[in-house]
C-alpha cells in the first residue's frame, strides 16, 4: 500500500503524531477506495434492473437467383471464391435463421425499451428479456438510422423500473461512469471507466454526436446504457474503435440530449421530424479564412443554398453562421444538430459573418425531407490559367449532363490540372465548376482571366461546383 509522506506526518500541539493516531490515519486513509467501491456496489444494484438484453432474429435467407453475387461471408473457401469464383456447378447453401443480440434500457414503466436502430435492423422478431429473466416479445415504435436510436416497446402486465435520464451537455471530460450491457451475450456485464472526450463525430451521419469513454464496450453491449456516478444515463453505447474487434479503450455513446428527443419524437408517431434550413455547408479551414479575411476559422460557411427552402432568399454564399439561436457554431458539425432538433416551424435567429460584419438573422426552421468526371467532349474556347495551374472550357449542355449540374449553375469547367499546382494543391479536380473567384463571377473563361488579373487576396477564395454541391476553397495564386 503506498502512503503519501503528507498523510504521515501530521503536526500535533504537543508534538508529532503518535503511533495510535497514526493507525487510525492509516485506516481512514484505506477506507476511502472501499467507500468509493460501495457507492459504485450501490449505484450497479440500483440501475440494473433497468437493463435488458435485446435478442433480434433474421428469417433465413434465400438462395440467390440466377444472375445475382453469392454472399461468401462465413464460408471456409469464401475469401477465395471471392476472388476466383466458385467451381462450376456450385451452389452457396442457404443461410438459416440467425439471432443477434444487444443491450437496451427500459425508458419508462410502461414498456417502452430504447436500443440501437442497428440492434433491431431487419428483424423479422425482436425479444426483450429482463434482469429476472423473463422475455416478453417487442414491438418496434420506430427507430432512427441517422443517430442509430430504436424504440421498442413490451407489454409485462406490470410497471417496469425505469432509467432516470440525464443532462449531456453538463458531463465533463474526466467523470467516472459506468457501462452495463451483454457482451457476447454475458448478461448484465458491468464496466466502469471515464469520459475521454466530448461531441465526438465519427462520421456516423451529420445528427449525431458521441461521448468517447474507455470503459469497455464489446459486442453485444451495443444499445445499453453509460451512466453517470449519479445513476443517469447519459448516453446509449453504439460503436467501438478496434482494429482487432475486441475493446481498446475507444468506445462512443450517443448523447443523451439526443436521445431524448429522437425517443420523444419516435414515441409520438414513430418517425422523425427534424428542422431545415436548406443550405450546404462547410467548415472553415485556416486557408479559407485567411482567403475570407477573418480572424479566426471557426463557425459553418455557407456555400449553397437550396431553392425555395428557409434559407433561401434569406442567407447568402458565403455568409458564416457563427450561432444558432444563441448557441454557438464553432463548426460545420455543430449546426445540423442544432437545427434537427428544432421544432419545425420554429422562429430562429442566427448570427452571421456577412462581408465581414455580424447580422442577426430571423426565418423560420422548415421540415427535412428525408463522383465527378471531366466531359468527353468540351468547346474550342478554353482557358489557361498559368496562376491556378488549370484548364477550363465553357459550361456547355453536354458538360452539365456529363457531370451532374442543372442550367442554373454558371461557370467554367476544370477539364486540365498541372501537377503540384495551386489549383491541384487546394483540391480542385477535372470536372469542377469554377463558379466564382473572390467576388466575381466566372461565367465564362475571359471572366476567370479577368477576376484571376484583378484579384488582390492571396489565398483566393474560389467557389466551385462538383457534381452538384457548391463548396468553397483557398487557392494561392501569388
Amino acid at each position: 500500500m503506498s502512503i503519501r509522506k503528507s498523510s504521515l506526518l501530521i503536526p500535533r500541539t504537543s508534538g508529532w503524531m503518535g503511533a495510535s493516531a497514526l493507525g487510525a490515519a492509516m485506516l481512514a486513509t484505506t477506507a476511502l477506495p472501499a467507500m468509493a467501491d460501495e457507492a459504485l456496489a450501490d449505484l450497479v444494484e440500483q440501475v440494473s434492473p433497468s437493463v435488458v438484453t435485446i435478442i433480434a432474429k433474421q428469417d433465413a435467407a434465400p438462395n440467390p437467383v440466377q444472375g445475382q453475387e453469392f454472399d461468401f461471408e462465413g464460408h471456409p473457401f469464401g475469401e477465395f471464391f471471392k476472388r476466383f469464383g466458385g467451381p462450376e456447378g456450385f451452389q452457396m447453401p442457404q443461410r438459416g435463421p440467425s439471432q443477434g443480440l444487444g443491450s437496451g434500457f427500459v425508458l419508462d414503466e410502461a414498456g417502452y425499451i430504447v436500443t440501437n436502430h442497428h440492434v433491431v435492423d431487419n428483424a423479422s422478431e425482436i425479444t426483450v428479456r429482463l434482469s429476472d429473466d423473463r422475455s416478453f416479445e417487442a414491438d418496434v415504435i420506430g427507430t432512427d438510422p441517422l443517430t442509430d436510436i430504436a424504440v421498442l416497446k413490451i407489454d409485462a402486465g406490470e410497471n417496469l423500473q425505469a432509467v432516470r435520464m440525464g443532462d449531456s451537455d453538463m458531463i465533463r471530460v474526466g467523470e467516472d461512469v459506468v457501462a452495463i450491457g451483454n457482451p457476447f451475450g454475458l448478461n448484465s456485464t458491468v464496466t466502469t471507466g471515464i469520459v475521454s472526450a466530448k461531441g465526438r463525430n465519427i462520421s456516423q451521419g451529420p445528427y449525431a454526436e458521441f461521448i468517447q469513454t474507455d470503459a469497455a464496450i464489446n459486442k453485444g453491449n451495443s444499445g445499453g446504457p453509460l451512466f453517470n456516478m449519479d445513476g443517469e444515463v447519459i448516453g446509449v453505447n453504439s460503436a467501438i474503435y478496434s482494429p482487432s474487434g475486441g475493446s481498446v479503450g475507444l468506445g462512443f455513446a450517443v448523447t443523451s440530449n439526443i436521445v431524448d428527443h429522437i425517443t420523444d419524437d419516435l414515441r409520438d408517431d414513430g418517425q422523425i421530424s427534424r428542422g431545415w434550413l436548406g443550405v450546404s455547408i462547410q467548415t472553415i479551414s485556416p486557408e479559407l479564412a485567411a482567403a475570407m479575411g477573418i480572424d479566426t476559422a471557426t463557425g459553418a460557411l455557407v456555400s449553397d443554398i437550396v431553392a425555395d427552402s428557409p434559407a433561401d432568399g434569406v442567407l447568402q454564399q458565403g455568409d458564416v453562421i457563427l450561432s444558432f439561436n444563441g448557441e454557438a457554431v464553432d463548426s460545420s458539425s455543430d449546426l445540423p444538430i442544432l437545427v434537427g432538433t428544432t421544432k419545425v416551424g420554429t422562429d430562429s435567429v442566427l448570427t452571421v459573418l456577412r462581408n465581414g460584419k455580424q447580422e442577426q438573422i430571423e426565418l423560420t426552421i422548415g421540415e427535412h425531407q428525408s463522383a465527378s468526371a471531366a466531359p468527353d467532349s468540351v468547346a474550342e474556347d478554353k482557358f489557361e490559367g498559368t496562376a491556378l495551374g488549370v484548364t477550363v472550357t465553357p459550361l456547355t449542355e453536354a458538360a452539365r449532363a456529363e457531370i451532374g449540374v442543372d442550367e442554373t449553375v454558371e461557370g467554367v469547367v476544370v477539364t486540365d490540372l498541372q501537377p503540384e499546382s495551386p489549383a491541384a494543391k487546394a483540391g480542385l479536380q477535372r470536372g469542377d465548376v469554377i463558379v466564382r473567384l473572390g467576388n466575381l463571377e466566372t461565367a465564362t473563361p475571359d471572366a476567370l482571366k479577368s477576376a484571376l488579373e484583378s484579384e488582390k487576396t492571396d489565398p483566393a477564395l474560389v467557389l466551385i461546383n462538383r457534381g452538384g454541391n457548391q463548396i468553397f476553397v483557398a487557392v494561392e495564386i501569388a
